[in-house]
């Protein structure tokens, strides 16, 4: 489990970039941190990774305080920050060399194969596109089955069919190790596609603002009617939170005459 117990970061210029974050996360469960801009979740993304330290309350991964990178925390950033001096294959595997030769491959390979690239061992990530780099950085992070996977809008620079892909490709590796994962998104429906529960932020200082848990069944259709009533629900909270009402404000006004 992923807790974060009454946590704050201030920065020294005097920022307050999160207030008071009490959460728990649980294990094998996928967490979107939806907000607008300067809500922090970035700056909590980069406080799970070990990059930065709290100034006050504490983050732990299975009872153990998190105060620096490790090696069972996966990272896959906006850019895939793939090594352009190693095969794709080498650049999945870079995580895998404690291992024989034999199974790294076996492995590696069986990753190239779950996110659609099997025969593109050989190849540079410079003769890849932009969505073949990123399914190698999503292979590349999960291949070594961490604990926790944590991601920073890697999918917001593509488009929406490239998108639409890679998050079927990323639910089919997570279903191979069921790792915990926290994703940063500005993106609603993505949120709603690949989250069990949405965590809406506020801004100055970031914290927290509402939780929707999300129960729609795997695969999600996009086009349901399910589906379209999560979107709206996340869409509200959202909204309610740009605007500083109470989260869950006026519920029976949202079914009695607002245009969605």
């Amino acid at each position: 489990m992923l807790s974060f117990d009454r946590l704050s970061k201030t920065y020294a210029d005097g920022t307050h970039a999160l207030a008071s974050i009490a959460l728990d996360v649980g294990r094998g469960e996928i967490v979107a941190l939806l907000g607008g801009s300067g809500c922090g979740k970035t700056t909590l993304l980069r406080l799970i990774a070990g990059l930065d330290r709290p100034s006050e309350g504490a983050i732990r991964l299975d009872g153990e305080a998190i105060a620096e990178p490790r090696a069972d925390v996966g990272v896959i950033f906006q850019e895939p920050r793939l090594f352009p001096w190693l095969s794709v294959a080498e650049n999945v595997g870079f995580g895998l060399s404690h291992l024989s030769a034999f199974e790294r491959e076996g492995l590696v390979t069986n990753a190239l194969v779950r996110v659609g690239l099997a025969g593109h061992e050989k190849r540079w990530p410079r003769e890849l596109s932009g969505g073949q780099q990123q399914r190698v950085a999503i292979a590349r992070a999960l291949v070594t089955r961490p604990k926790l996977l944590l991601m920073d809008e890697p999918f917001s620079a593509l488009d929406a069919t490239t998108r639409a892909s890679l998050h079927g490709h990323l639910l089919a590796l997570w279903q191979e190790s069921r790792p915990t994962v926290v994703m940063v998104t500005h993106d609603v429906e993505e949120a709603v596609t690949l989250a069990d529960r949405i965590i809406v932020m506020q801004p100055k200082p970031g914290r927290i603002f509402d939780e929707l848990d999300n129960p729609l069944a795997r695969p999600r259709d996009r086009l349901s009617p399910a589906f379209e009533a999560a979107k709206r629900e996340a869409l509200r909270a959202l909204d309610r939170s740009l605007r500083d009402e109470a989260p869950h404000q006026e519920k029976a006004a949202e079914t009695a005459g607002m245009w969605w």
